[in-house]
């Protein structure tokens, strides 16, 4: 990444989840409309993981690519973190390493597990510290694509789309809802449930109204 720091043709942003779960912020809605006005056409991002939570990368990338390292464990517990869902492309990173023939059988089982799909995910082997395998990840990456402009990017996109705004104005309702808990319109209102001459409903009511 340090080599392309200069590069006015690349545009790196290091953004946290600050908390959020999902494995990505909530700032990164505004990083790609960022990249658009650029007219920067492909921007590679990473997570912070890929637990139970952090599999919101699948509705932000038009390719999702899980990378797995040799010997990483019970099969099902990706099962169960939804990876199986969320990929588009499998990576086998360390392949230098022993294990990759038993973590490519444990994923080419739950792929056919899985059941049949338009799309198969590829299960590619690389080493990042040489550059094994880099050139063909690419490919897939760029097969991928074609397979989405065939009739399906532009859904995944508006998708996408749906869901950023979601989130984006949900945060902006809590952070709405949070400024009313305060106050003394806020306390008034607790008093008046105190005294049982309001719910909560009503309550709740009356307070964004006086906003």
């Amino acid at each position: 990444m340090q080599g392309h720091a200069t590069n006015e043709h690349v545009f790196i942003s290091l953004d946290g989840d600050a908390g959020h779960l999902g494995g990505l912020s909530l700032a990164v809605a505004g990083r790609r409309s960022s990249t658009r006005r650029r007219e920067l056409s492909t921007g590679p991002r990473r997570t912070v993981g890929v637990g139970q939570m952090e599999v919101e990368i699948a509705s932000a990338a038009d390719t999702t690519i899980v990378v797995v390292n040799p010997g990483w464990g019970d099969a099902m517990q990706a099962n169960k973190a939804g990876l199986l869902e969320v990929a588009d492309i499998f990576v086998i990173n360390k392949a230098d390493r022993p294990g990759v023939r038993e973590t490519r059988r444990d994923l080419d089982q739950m792929l056919e597990l899985g059941g049949a799909h338009e799309w198969r995910p590829p299960i590619l082997e690389t080493v990042a510290t040489d550059g094994t395998g880099v050139a063909e990840l690419w490919d897939a990456v760029v097969n991928h694509r074609s397979f989405l402009e065939s009739g399906q990017l532009e859904d995944r996109r508006r998708t996408r789309m749906r869901v950023e705004l979601d989130k984006v104005l949900s945060a902006m309702v809590r952070s709405r809802v949070g400024a009313l808990a305060h106050g003394d319109a806020y306390e008034a209102q607790i008093d008046s449930l105190l005294a049982g001459t309001t719910d909560p409903y009503r309550a709740a009511t009356a307070l964004l109204e006086e906003a």
